[in-house]
């Protein structure tokens, strides 16, 4: 039973950055020539996170996300998957990868009990893909979609929609969406970590990716209820449905349930948070299972962030962590924290 916030929030999701490494340096994420890297030596090795994964899963965590950096460079990820897998109290056990690992991996991480996956595409013109990320890994990315729609049988695509950029792609996504059984999510540009390059007149609100939709096919239907879940989901007149992350303009702090492992062990109330709590020290120190789950259950009862929120009210002329400070500190990058 998971103890609530001060905002009577639950525990229940968690994501897990196995690495802070990644082989794309996307505009949104990681612009900068240069990095500071979290040491290899501080990073939580399988056994570790598998410890701390179960303090948090007596604390009411059901749901794990494995996110990096890109997770698909960490070696032998197979083995963590499994691991995770066997823990009947996860009932939802899933990956976002870049997708260029992923045609090669696929099949060995479904067979390790991976439930779902989720692959980030931000264009479908090969040109904009190199301008995006820096790379020439586009035709990798599709063999990693086709290929994990052959193994899982469906995904989900998430595309970070930014002005003058892909913002005139949103129908083509959905529309490459349906050809791999994939439900695409719409991620406004949020002004977090590495986004150094982030202004306001970059954002494409979900109002404005509704109405150019919904032109397109002829309307679009809410679905009811909104859940701890970040997507709002709608559904298409084919009957095919769709997701926004509207984190931005319209923020979901309000049934926020998620927390965040760093891949050294600093614990993230909020994607948003400047500082977390160390998981690892004590780990190392020898605490117990239990002891770790008190200090879970302390931290989270007084949670009060809602970063997205307040971010609503404060100058958004310029991004949150100014660039100084971001290669100081490489936990205020979001490829450290999990995105």
């Amino acid at each position: 039973m998971s103890v609530p916030d001060r905002f009577g929030r639950p525990l229940r999701s968690l994501r897990i950055s196995v690495t802070d490494r990644c082989n794309l340096r996307c505009q949104y994420c990681m612009p900068e020539p240069d990095y500071v890297w979290l040491p290899r030596e501080s990073l939580l090795t399988f056994e570790e996170i598998a410890e701390l994964t179960d303090a948090f899963v007596d604390e009411g965590v059901t749901r794990v996300r494995i996110t990096g950096g890109e997770p698909l460079l960490r070696r032998d990820l197979p083995v963590l998957i499994q691991s995770l897998a066997g823990r009947p109290a996860i009932e939802d056990l899933a990956l976002t990868t870049n997708g260029i690992l992923l045609k090669a991996k696929a099949a060995a991480l479904r067979q390790a009990g991976l439930d779902r996956i989720t692959v980030s595409l931000d264009t479908l013109k090969r040109d904009r893909f190199r301008a995006l990320t820096g790379s020439s890994d586009f035709d990798a990315v599709l063999a990693g979609i086709h290929a994990a729609y052959e193994v899982f049988g469906a995904l989900k695509i998430d595309t970070v929609a930014i002005r003058g950029t892909n913002d005139d792609e949103l129908v083509d996504l959905l529309e490459f969406g349906r050809t791999v059984n994939a439900e695409v999510r719409f991620i406004e540009y949020m002004d977090v970590g590495g986004a150094t390059r982030w202004s306001p007149s970059a954002v494409v609100p979900r109002a404005e990716m509704l109405e150019a939709i919904g032109r397109h096919y002829g309307g679009v239907v809410p679905l009811d209820g909104r859940t701890s879940a970040p997507a709002e989901r709608f559904l298409l007149p084919d009957g095919r449905t769709f997701g926004i992350i509207a984190s931005t303009t319209a923020p979901f702090c309000a049934t926020c349930d998620r927390a965040r492992l760093t891949a050294d062990g600093i614990w993230l109330l909020c994607l948003y948070a400047s500082a977390g709590t160390d998981l690892r020290r004590p780990l190392r120190a020898g605490a117990t299972r239990d002891e770790l789950r008190q200090l879970i259950h302390a931290v989270w009862s007084v949670r009060a962030d809602r970063g997205a929120e307040e971010r609503l009210g404060m100058d958004r002329q310029t991004t949150l962590v100014p660039l100084r400070a971001l290669k100081k500190d490489a936990h205020l990058e979001m490829h450290t924290r999990g995105g």
